[in-house]
Order: structure tokens, then C-alpha cells, then sequence
């Protein structure tokens, strides 16, 4: 029993940092390079990358960290509404698309939720809740309102992801270079 519900968390949080990385990590530079060239791709992931290192909430980097969190939340703003948006659509799914933002907004950080949320209506599964950080748990809100018993089956899903989304950005940018 034990095992069962560290086994879903670990794919919880698997799908969770899936969704959070596709905005910052994949949609956003692509948003970012087909809006201003390999510039404005460099700039984002240069504020992504200072928010990452410093944008953490302590004593030591209170006023550098969350200059960079903030800077970090405007620059992701459009790309994470763009991304949870691409997931309801390539999952081919309408609860997604129509209750993300439902979702989202109970996050901490509102870019954050909104991919996450996004997954998990496409996937029918509830991600967020009670979640252990460095042996503490934070009470998180839920995203979605599918089952809380996150599977293998469900990572797998989340990943098949994947194909549809490469098409999809390769037929993105050719249409960006013409």
C-alpha cells in the first residue's frame, strides 16, 4: 500500500515537471525565437535560466530572487497560456481546453498552472495536493478532477505526447520561416 502511493506521486510529480518544463523549456524559446530571432530565444532563456539559479524564496537572494521570479512570470506569461492550449489540442480535448484556466489559477505561480492543469484534464487525472518539498509537505491545490492514483499508464501517456507535439512544431516553424 505504502509503495502504491509513493509510486503515484513519483509519477505526479513526473507529469507535473513534464508539463512545467514543455512551457519554459520548449514552447516559450520557440515562442520567443519566432517572435524576435535567435535574440530574443538567447534573452528568454537567459531569464529563465537566472530565475532557475536565484529565484528560489531565501534569506540570501530575497530581493535578487524574486526580481528574477517576476521577470521570469512576465516572460512566461503568453508562452504558458500558449502551451496548456497546444496540450488541450493535441489531446484532442475539451475539457482541457475549456477548464485550464480553472485550474491554473489555484497555482502559486499562475504560469506554472496552467500546462499542468492542462494535462491533467486531458490525462483525467488530479496532479497537485499535499506535496513533500525537502521533507516538509506544502498543501497544494488540486489540478484537475480525474482519479488520484497516478499509474505508470499515465506517464506514458503524458509522454506519448511527444510525437503529436514535434509534428506540430515542425509544421509551426515552417510556417514561421515562410
Amino acid at each position: 500500500m505504502f509503495f502504491s502511493y509513493l509510486s503515484s506521486d513519483i509519477n505526479k510529480a513526473a507529469i507535473e515537471t513534464y508539463a512545467e518544463n514543455l512551457s519554459d523549456g520548449v514552447i516559450a524559446p520557440l515562442f520567443y525565437l519566432l517572435c524576435f530571432g535567435i535574440v530574443g530565444a538567447f534573452v528568454y532563456k537567459a531569464i529563465n535560466t537566472l530565475d532557475s539559479m536565484i529565484g528560489y524564496r531565501n534569506d540570501k537572494y530575497e530581493k535578487f530572487g524574486k526580481f528574477s521570479a517576476r521577470l521570469d512570470d512576465v516572460a512566461n506569461y503568453i508562452p504558458s497560456r500558449i502551451t496548456a492550449l497546444i496540450i488541450a489540442l493535441l489531446f484532442f480535448s475539451k475539457k482541457a481546453f475549456l477548464q485550464f484556466y480553472k485550474y491554473g489559477k489555484k497555482h502559486e505561480s499562475f504560469n506554472a498552472g496552467l500546462p499542468i492543469s492542462a494535462f491533467a484534464l486531458a490525462l483525467n487525472v488530479k496532479l497537485g495536493g499535499p506535496t513533500s518539498y525537502f521533507g516538509k509537505i506544502k498543501n497544494k491545490p488540486f489540478f484537475g478532477d480525474g482519479k488520484e492514483n497516478i499509474e505508470n499508464s499515465d506517464v506514458l501517456k503524458a509522454v506519448s505526447f511527444k510525437n503529436r507535439l514535434d509534428i506540430f512544431i515542425i509544421i509551426v516553424l515552417i510556417l514561421g520561416v515562410l
